[in-house]
């Protein structure tokens, strides 16, 4: 059975389930190149080339917009005309639910508790009074309890509503008005420029910051502090920084985001306070699931999983328990989730699937007519020596990555040793001067390098984990003012081209770490296609194309500057 799962919705996306197997992934911005592209109908299309059997509509709601004359979803017509006889379930009424499959069916765990920590999900109507009246509420943090036996059960929920609200707290029920977690985190990134959707940045600044006695408790009680937010779901909420003069910005936010000394110690000290009292809150919800569950098994999803500070926290703060955090936690695993929450209801399989791989994008036999480019066969230890003498070298091969992180099928790679390695690729990249980058490691390695709190692999980059002090220094280009860096672990069974690559690199420097980040510009998607990647060569400073499954190095004559550049800006 051949089952596709759509989120409609930012971060739209198709995934297919073939005979409960996860056959395809992809998110609907890698087609169309529009970041957060919210209609999936490139992705079923892709989803098309297998065949279906079910299509599963997801997102946050169950009304869909209407085609005239039919009245059908845009969704169903599609799947209507290639094939009238494929089944239509519309589940946009579990939002949080779809969280939980995901990560409880990739986990490979047999029982878990699942910790939903989202911005807004599903709205639902909550009874606030003895006389039946009810209000409207949003999903915003969930716990369910997970096995084969009795499925997917929620056991506690918190809402967040609008100011007329009224507070409902009971065993397994929580509304009020009050901002909640994620809502919180929007504010706060809304407020320093990134905008509500860019929370990312707000976690790479945070480690600049301290602890501040100017800036007020954030939240009380776990939900946010109504002097500071003022909300309005499920738009979000805004700081409201008449009631605290310390936290008004005294200028544009966009001024320092590319020049460090413009920056203020409040709008540091604010990232600070956000990172640190979410993850707090959200570990004291951990600690909830495990009470109401009995459970020590403990899946994570919803957009606040992707935060990697507050994922090495739990690890920490939580060494007895066993932690799997969902690689595709934003709303686009929803689409997994729902998909395989329809398998295992309808089939009663009991099989255990954990995810293998994150290398689920279409499949694909491209050719590109290279004309006057200049191209030179080469091999891993070719790349590995251009990358030790400081070169810029993108690369793509294979399936695309799910989830939005660069594993080393979509990513742009450098010497990580460099001291001026961040610039360099900042500049590239065009980001913003306190954002962290990434490493990629040969696994066998890992825990010689890092405080790993007994993880044997990170092979989905979730975590921002310590350097051991020994090697600190080391590779000061992906370390992060905290002595941080997200990691990623790579074995030659995941993906061998990349690992060799990288143990080629170790050869040469001793390092068994390469300097990974997306092969995107700023604010535009992961590449997806050779035409993409060729076309954000053209359009940029980086020096070098490898495509491992041709063979090739693809060399663009106009890019070789940047590094010197920097360099001339640093001297």
């Amino acid at each position: 059975m051949n089952i596709l799962g759509i989120n409609p919705g930012h971060n739209g996306a198709a995934a297919l389930l073939v005979d409960g197997n996860l056959e395809f992934y992809i998110e609907e911005e890698r087609l169309s190149r529009s970041k957060y592209d919210g209609n999936p109908l490139m992705g079923i299309l892709e989803g098309l080339k297998y065949g279906i059997d079910v299509l599963v509509i997801g997102g946050t709601s169950p009304q869909l917009p209407q085609l005239p004359w039919t009245g059908e979803d845009p969704y169903s017509a599609l799947i209507r005309k290639h094939n009238p006889n494929v089944q239509v379930i519309n589940v946009g009424h579990i939002h949080h639910l779809g969280h939980a499959a995901s990560a409880f069916y990739n986990s490979g765990f047999e029982d878990a508790a699942a910790v939903i920590v989202d911005g807004s999900g599903t709205r639902q109507e909550i009874q606030v009074n003895e006389e039946g009246q009810k209000n409207p509420g949003f999903e915003t943090e969930s716990i369910f309890s997970c096995d084969y036996e009795e499925g997917i059960k929620p056991v506690f929920q918190a809402l967040g509503g609008n100011s007329d609200t009224q507070r409902v707290v009971s065993d397994n029920i929580e509304m009020d008005s009050a901002i909640t977690l994620v809502k919180a985190y929007e504010a706060v990134s809304e407020y320093l420029g990134f905008g509500f959707i860019e929370a990312g940045k707000t976690m790479g600044l945070a480690p600049y910051g301290k602890d501040d006695e100017l800036i007020p408790s954030l939240f009380y009680g776990g939900r946010g502090n109504k002097n500071v937010f003022v909300p309005n779901y499920p738009a979000g909420a805004h700081i409201d920084h008449t009631r605290h003069p310390y936290l008004t910005l005294k200028e544009d936010p966009k001024s320092w985001h590319s020049d460090s000394t413009k920056v203020t110690d409040a709008a540091k000290n604010l990232a600070w306070a956000v990172q640190d009292e979410t993850q707090r809150l959200v570990g004291d919800l951990i600690e909830k699931a495990v009470k109401t569950t009995g459970k020590k098994n403990i899946v994570i999803a919803g957009g606040y999983g992707l935060n990697c500070v507050a994922n090495y926290y739990y690890k920490k703060r939580f060494p007895d328990l066993n932690i799997y955090v969902d690689p595709i936690s934003h709303d686009g695993g929803t689409a997994i989730g729902i998909a395989q929450l329809v398998y295992y209801t309808e089939t009663k399989d009991k099989t255990i699937r954990p995810l293998s791989t994150l290398y689920l994008g279409p499949k694909r036999e491209e050719t590109y007519d290279f004309g006057d480019i200049e191209t030179t066969d080469v091999t891993p230890a070719d790349i590995a020596k251009m990358i030790s003498e400081k070169n810029i070298v993108a690369m793509v091969q294979g399936r695309s990555e799910a989830g939005p992180r660069a594993l080393g099928n979509r990513s742009i790679l450098y010497d990580p040793t460099d001291p001026k390695g961040k610039d360099t690729v900042n500049k590239v990249k065009g980001r913003e001067w306190f954002r962290p980058f990434a490493g990629s490691m040969m696994q066998e390695h890992f825990s010689e390098w890092f405080e790993t709190y007994g993880m044997e692999e990170s092979p989905s980059m979730m975590y921002a984990m310590d350097f051991k002090l020994e090697k600190h220094g080391e590779c000061p280009a992906i370390t992060h003012v905290d002595g941080t860096c997200r990691i990623q672990t790579v074995t030659k069974e995941q993906n061998e081209v990349y690992h060799t690559l990288i143990d080629e690199f170790r050869k040469i420097t001793g390092v068994p770490i390469l300097f990974n980040t997306s092969f995107n510009l700023a604010g535009e998607p992961l590449v997806e296609t050779l035409d993409d990647a060729m076309r954000t060569i053209k359009n940029s400073d980086i020096n070098y194309l490898y495509l491992p499954e041709l063979g090739k190095l693809v060399h663009y004559p106009y890019n070789d500057s940047v590094v010197e550049e920097v360099e001339e800006a640093a001297a």
